[in-house]
């Protein structure tokens, strides 16, 4: 076998080599056995259109199939039939635990309502078809059942739409609680009053969150029972469609938070027990629980249950035109223990034998399939272990994500927040955080994503500001609790997305310091809205102090989003005092300086840089930003000659650096020595 390049980036993987090439060789056995008779995954791919309910052409009848091996008897019942089990539409087997049923055009109408009522040894049950693709929930009984949806083709206005990654910044947002009313928001108000901020807000692509069909409205999306079917509270799949289609036209790729790393236990609503096995689609015994999520876990050695996942990934692309996926629970998968509770201190933690390989070769396979439905797919992980290849290509010896959540990062900040004082902020360790990764791995960096505002959380701003939030955020208003937490708000924000090696992330109200936490209607809190909205109405008010730390996201944005290719460009450390608590570092030809000092401004400060004029293109100390003006923008700054550090092409760049600030100089005019 031909050395992997794994090893040319870190050769302290070459002890593992016999696991790594292990898991690679695993994924070319079972690609080729899942494709001996297609030829290749894309056409592999295509359980959802075979199982199911479909129009057997335009005109035509209808064919409805489910695999379900233990089932004894299957017949679909609905509106059509009474919602009684008639023989006429009773399925029959027809070979390798599939069940069909064939029925005349005029007994099926759009609209309609239906399940499967399924027999097995000892029991029974209705049941949701595993493929339905509309399941909506009756408003009196709360009950979910199938619907019958074939509606005219969506006439898509875009085509070949081409994320823009250089680089991608994902704005994650929610659906349902994307509105300012006490209320389940829709796809549509997404489209029209929440895809222009966006726009606005300068991002590149959004990450949409909950779209998935999901029982409990609280889950947050993540406690799935039907996977292809976008979830209707938020409306038709037309107007996700449309959402969809409306983002490509402005320039915005859509990403799905898509979850395959366990499902909901509801049998009525769920996979669980389709046929009367439990373990029909999931791991048996203990293995099959999840210990913390109190779900169920996918049984990745089945061919079958294979084919459902990746006809699911070839699904939302196809059909509805994702432009890729946030895979969630990734570390949940990769480890039979889930990872939880171990430490990930070494090399050896990740080929202890403690590995879900059938798990391994799943996401590797959908890596493989998606870029080959969409080359210019985006995949990423939610991986908090470390693994080493998971953002690598498989040719490369990886597991083939393009990027992978730098999960460490909003750890970092909270335990900064949560134990250190200010004063005890040291630019080294911050810089050392934001840089640390491997370097053959791209990463999404992010302060805070929707897990640090949920319940029992708090957002960054909550943590800085707290209940002065609620008196002392109108525009003049000098209190001192708010004015370091916009200036700490500000500095982190920046100093995150300036070192990105991939990409950056914001979860949807945290741009303009959105207050308080999210909390989903639930028996606990009266079954309210009231925590899961986004108030928009702060940001837009303009005797509120929302709307300037919204115009400095909006800068910093900018500034990085205008530079091609910006996360691929080297990093060097210029200055870091952790006595001053200064940093500098350069990218390009910006020069990023950061006073994290509570006290301490400086005049003159000496940080060595490139020889030449600069020019200050961004402060987060601009009244525009709700800053206090005390550095001079207009101010050119030329470089001083030091005989010490000439030799080695670099000059004292003396600057004012006022407590906790940070500003951005562009080199104008370089001066070579």
């Amino acid at each position: 076998m031909k050395k992997l390049a794994i090893y040319r980036n870190d050769p302290w993987l070459e002890p593992y080599a016999p696991a790594i090439e292990g898991r690679h060789a695993d994924v070319l056995r079972k690609e080729a056995e899942l494709t001996s008779a297609s030829g290749n995954l894309n056409d592999f791919a295509n359980a959802h259109k075979y199982f199911g309910l479909h129009r057997v052409s335009p005109r035509g009848g209808w064919v409805f199939r489910e695999w379900a091996p233990n089932a004894t008897s299957i017949t679909l019942i609905g509106d059509f039939s009474g919602w009684e089990a008639l023989p006429e539409y009773a399925l029959k087997p027809i070979g390798g635990g599939v069940w069909e049923l064939m029925l005349p055009a005029k007994v099926l109408r759009h609209g309609q309502l239906y399940k499967m009522r399924v027999t097995w040894p000892g029991g029974g049950g209705d049941r949701i078809p595993a493929y339905a693709d509309r399941v909506v929930q009756d408003e009196n009984t709360k009950i979910f059942s199938a619907q019958v949806w074939a509606p005219a083709a969506y006439k898509w206005k875009v085509d070949g739409f081409v994320p823009d990654t250089r680089p991608l910044l994902i704005y994650e947002a929610h659906i349902g609680m994307a509105q300012q009313e006490e209320k389940v928001g829709s796809y549509v108000e997404f489209r029209d009053k929440v895809l222009p901020r966006i726009a606005a807000d300068g991002y590149n692509a959004i990450q949409l969150m909950a779209i998935q069909e999901h029982p409990y409205y609280g889950s947050f999306g993540y406690h799935v029972s039907s996977f292809f079917a976008p979830s209707s509270r938020f409306g038709t799949p037309e107007e996700l469609k449309s959402l969809i289609d409306r983002a490509h036209e402005l320039g915005i790729a859509v990403i799905m938070d898509i979850v395959h790393s366990h499902a909901v236990k509801n049998e009525n609503e769920g996979l669980s027990r389709l046929d009367g096995n439990r373990d029909l689609y999931f791991y048996p015994g203990q293995k099959g629980e999840h210990p913390a999520w109190d779900s169920l876990c996918f049984d990745y050695g089945k061919n079958e249950v294979l084919h459902f996942l990746l006809s699911n990934c070839k699904y939302w692309l196809e059909e509805f035109r994702f432009d890729g996926f946030r895979f969630d629970g990734v570390t949940s998968m990769l480890y039979y223990d889930h990872g939880l509770g171990k430490a990930f201190g070494s090399y050896g933690d990740y080929y202890d034998g403690g590995q879900d390989t059938n798990a391994i070769t799943y996401l590797t396979l959908a890596n493989l399939l998606i870029h080959q439905v969409n080359s210019h797919a985006i995949t990423i992980a939610e991986e908090m272990s470390g693994m080493p290849g998971l953002a690598i290509k498989f040719k490369d010896g990886g597991i083939g994500f393009d990027y992978r959540m730098a999960m460490g990062i909003p750890d970092y900040w909270i335990k900064t927040l949560k134990e250190k004082k200010d004063e005890d902020w040291h630019p080294t360790s911050i810089f050392w955080e934001l840089t640390n990764r491997r370097s053959d791995e791209k990463t999404i960096s992010y302060v805070e994503s929707h897990d640090q505002a949920l319940v029992g959380d708090k957002t960054v701003i909550f943590r800085l500001i707290d209940k002065e939030m609620y008196w002392h955020m109108s525009v003049g208003d000098t209190n001192g609790a708010v004015t370091r937490g916009m200036a700490l708000h500000k500095m982190i924000r920046l100093v995150t997305l300036a070192t990105i090696n991939g990409g950056y992330l914001n979860f949807m109200g945290n741009e303009f310091g959105h207050p308080e936490w999210i909390d989903f209607p639930r028996e606990g809190n009266g079954w309210s809205y009231k925590y899961a909205r986004r108030q928009w109405d702060l940001v837009d008010r303009e005797d509120l102090q929302y709307k300037l730390l919204n115009a400095f996201d909006n800068a910093m944005v900018e500034l990085v989003s205008g530079i091609n290719n910006f996360q691929a460009l080297p990093i060097e450390q210029l200055w870091a005092k952790d006595d001053d608590q200064v940093l500098a570092f350069s990218r390009g030809n910006l020069i990023f300086v950061f006073n994290f000092s509570p006290f301490k401004s400086f005049s003159d400060y000496g940080i060595l840089t490139p020889p030449g004029k600069y020019k200050v293109v961004l402060s987060s100390d601009s009244p525009q930003f709700g800053g206090f003006g005390n550095i001079d923008e207009s101010v050119e700054h030329f470089t001083q000659h030091d005989e010490l550090y000439s030799p080695l092409g670099k000059e004292w760049l003396k600057l004012y650096l006022p407590a906790r600030s940070a500003q951005v100089l562009r080199i104008v005019r370089s001066r070579k020595k």
